[in-house]
């Protein structure tokens, strides 16, 4: 299959699946009237709910699963390792650890963004650390050695919140929070989201031609006129907007970035510039097919989306490895 081919089929089931997010929902009302809702307007609640409810939710389903997928593409082909996933460099639980203070301290409950923006925060200060710790001219290890080290001291912070906290309600509310939910999202989530994701996707996709040529090694990578600190620079700034962005709105939503490259990685020829678009509207599709399935599963319990997409994304993860292990 040629690339336009495929990201157009690709395309197609984004665009599919978007339009099944926005008119599947509890109440009983058909796809006619709920698309009739949101294009024609009116005062009634199907309206309201079309506009403020679903129609945020679908985008940010677009949005997050674009990103996770972006990213997860650029790290395993900056790192070449297939293996390899955003959270690697750990960002996502700098953010998370953002996320929980601004719920423990009671920030989260003064202003309606204090939970994002702190997540935000902790992503900033993460890459940092990250950028401090590895270095400016060290190699890809270093980079992993020091994501390593970041992920494993904020999550051991994060659990430090939760085992300190004296508060039942707050504690509770972090356990949920860190499942990862599109629930109760508005344009707000949106706009605030946006402009880092659309930032961080246009650092990731510029470092392809990079990426590509780097799959021949580091040397040689040098000696072809690529600039491998501004390549490292872009790819863990780029991640660092996208999933930074994708946790703060969202919680933590994994096996998306390392997934949906190992599907579609064959079908563009291994390349990682090609792999890149793919990946993107891959984990689009992944996201709001999981959004879509927790609405229907168990519509009365609030199954979190993170927790679906562990449930299907470890065994889906588990089957590739096996295939691996049979190729060796």
């Amino acid at each position: 299959m040629t690339q336009a081919r495929l990201l157009g089929a690709l395309g197609a089931l984004v665009v599919l699946l978007f339009l099944a997010a926005l008119v599947t929902g509890p109440a009983p009302v058909g796809p006619g009237e709920s698309l009739a809702a949101l294009i024609e307007g009116g005062h009634g609640p199907l309206t309201l709910v079309m506009r403020e409810i679903r129609l945020p939710r679908a985008i940010l389903a677009v949005m997050i699963g674009a990103s996770l997928g972006l990213s997860g593409a650029a790290m395993q082909g900056y790192l070449r390792n297939p293996m390899a996933e955003p959270g690697v460099i750990g960002i996502s639980a700098a953010a998370a650890l953002g996320a929980v203070l601004a719920i423990q301290t009671g920030l989260a409950a003064l202003f309606t963004l204090a939970l994002p923006v702190a997540a935000l925060c902790g992503a900033g200060l993460g890459v940092a650390l990250i950028l401090l710790l590895a270095g400016s001219g060290s190699s890809s290890l270093a980079l992993i050695l020091a994501g390593i080290a970041l992920s494993a001291l904020a999550s051991a912070l994060t659990a430090l919140v939760l085992n300190l906290s004296p508060n039942p309600f707050a504690a509770n509310e972090i356990v949920f929070w860190m499942m990862g939910s599109l629930a109760d999202r508005s344009f707000t989530h949106v706009l605030m989201a946006l402009p880092l994701m659309a930032l961080g996707g246009l650092m990731l996709l510029r470092c392809g031609r990079g990426l590509d040529v780097l799959t021949l090694g580091e040397d040689a990578a040098a000696s072809m006129g690529i600039n491998l600190r501004g390549l490292r620079l872009g790819v863990v700034a780029g991640v660092a907007c996208t999933v930074g962005a994708a946790t703060a709105v969202a919680g933590a939503v994994g096996f998306v970035g390392l997934v949906v490259p190992h599907l579609l990685r064959p079908l563009v020829g291994a390349r990682p510039a090609a792999l890149l678009p793919a990946a993107a509207l891959g984990g689009a599709i992944l996201v709001l097919a999981a959004d879509i399935a927790v609405r229907l599963v168990l519509p009365g319990r609030d199954l979190k989306l993170g927790v679906l997409m562990a449930l299907v994304g470890a065994p889906v993860f588990l089957h590739l490895i096996w295939r691996m292990r049979g190729q060796q």
